[in-house]
């Protein structure tokens, strides 16, 4: 199947685009070591998945909030303000040139998140890049957690796009996975993962960094 420039790019936002080191301070503060963070995170996302396989929803922060009360015995009023610490978060050090670049060239650049409404505003808005981002969109607005073909159709329907005009860029194999089995352009490029999982479905173009993987959405051929 030929690929063709994709007229939406829509970015996954945390560790895609932004550094979840705030949390690991916080973390730490709370007399935590800063490596809990993997496992957190890791079982966060297996909450939210679990629930919404079982057919139920849950938000994100309330699959945070379950995954930190199994880890830790850190009390309720601990966990929520490490929860809060999601709305300090700010871009990798790439992550500006990256989105110039789509932009510059005329790509519409979406952000796509089952994370909570504001994270990536805030986060953008720290960074100082939030004017490079059409709109950011988080899937609890459909009740939804990616990697559920819905989400990525319902991104694409926003955007007032056909799904194959559009590319999910992100560091998660199974975001890419989801979004590529939904008819969209998956870009996986390495960050918090060293490879794309061979179980899943191809990604349509793999970079070592997001600069790269920019680079092979822009050398797509036109339309």
């Amino acid at each position: 199947m030929t690929r063709h420039r994709p007229a939406v790019v829509a970015l996954d936002v945390n560790e895609t685009l932004l550094d979840l080191a705030p949390l690991r301070a916080g973390l730490v503060e709370l007399g935590r070591p800063p490596e809990l963070l993997d496992t957190l995170f890791a079982r966060t996302l297996l909450t939210g998945f679990a629930a919404a396989t079982a057919g139920t929803w849950c938000r994100f922060r309330d699959a945070f909030d379950a995954a930190l009360a199994q880890l830790t015995d850190l009390a309720a009023a601990d966990r929520a303000r490490l929860a809060d610490t999601f709305l300090e978060l700010g871009p990798h050090p790439d992550v500006e040139p990256a989105l110039r670049r789509l932009v510059e060239a005329g790509v519409r650049v979406v952000t796509l998140s089952h994370g909570s409404p504001g994270v990536a505003e805030a986060g953008l808005g720290r960074g100082g890049i939030a004017p490079l981002v059409e709109r950011s969109l988080s899937s609890e607005v459909i009740r939804a957690w990616k990697p559920a073909r819905e989400v990525y159709l319902w991104a694409a329907g926003v955007c007032g796009v056909e799904p194959g005009r559009m590319a999910l860029v992100a560091a998660h194999g199974w975001d890419v996975h989801g979004a590529v089995r939904a008819g969209l352009t998956g870009v996986w490029f390495s960050r918090a993962e060293r490879t794309y999982p061979a179980v899943y479905d191809p990604a349509a173009l793999v970079a070592a960094d997001l600069g790269g993987a920019v680079d092979a959405v822009l050398a797509l051929p036109a339309p």
